[in-house]
């Protein structure tokens, strides 16, 4: 199957079954997204969603953060994955939303890359769910899947460089809910360890699938 066909064959699939996808962290403006992805990063979104009710409720805008200290503040998220570091990068988000955005959310990918904790995968999601721009966040699932599926090459070895390849080949007006697409892909199907393929609706272009079963297949 050629790259164009791969491509049109794994946005038909997801548009017609997932038309609505989005992220499963919880949130309800875009300062909670941010917060919430920040605290993701090497964490899953269940253990997220479990901290952020009341992470939330008391500390409910960037001001509160950047007034909040490391013992006041690391209680609330002492149970996600290096939460020390993450801690640090909350409160010094708190202060440059307040002192260098005027407590709103950047658009920019630029400004986003400039706050403390926020990476290139970071600063994506928000642009992307939050401003609806074709900006492609590749985390661990992302990176997988498309390779597995041929829609990235084998020799990508970077998010940068699957990111890059996937955003030249989907139509711009797919991008935002591609990513979620493939996370949610990732976290139920194809799984890293042991992929689902014998019940995945999509094995008839997947290139893991055609390496590893294409001949029981077609027996």
């Amino acid at each position: 199957m050629r790259k164009k066909e791969r491509f049109d064959a794994f946005i038909e699939h997801f548009k017609e079954r997932f038309p609505q996808a989005e992220t499963e962290l919880h949130y309800s403006n875009p300062f909670e997204l941010l917060v919430a992805v920040v605290l993701s990063a090497q964490c899953t979104d269940k253990r997220i969603n479990m901290v952020t009710p009341e992470l939330f409720a008391d500390f409910p805008t960037p001001a509160h953060l950047a007034a909040s200290s490391f013992d006041e503040l690391f209680p609330y998220i002492r149970s996600v994955s290096y939460p020390n570091n993450k801690t640090k990068h909350l409160i010094g988000l708190g202060k440059m939303l307040v002192d260098d955005f005027n407590s709103e959310i950047p658009e920019t990918l630029e400004d986003l890359q400039k706050l403390p904790g926020v990476g290139r995968k970071t600063a994506n999601v928000i642009a992307s769910v939050i401003y609806n721009q074709p900006t492609m966040a590749v985390d661990t699932h992302v990176f997988r899947v498309s390779k597995r599926l041929g829609l990235a090459t084998l020799n990508a070895k970077t998010p940068l460089e699957v990111e890059k390849q996937l955003v030249r080949h989907i139509p711009e007006e797919h991008i935002p809910k591609a990513h979620h697409w493939l996370i949610l892909h990732g976290r139920y199907v194809c799984l890293a360890r042991s992929p689902k393929c014998k019940a995945c609706d999509i094995s008839y272009f997947c290139r893991y699938y055609e390496k590893n079963y294409g001949q029981e297949a077609t027996s």
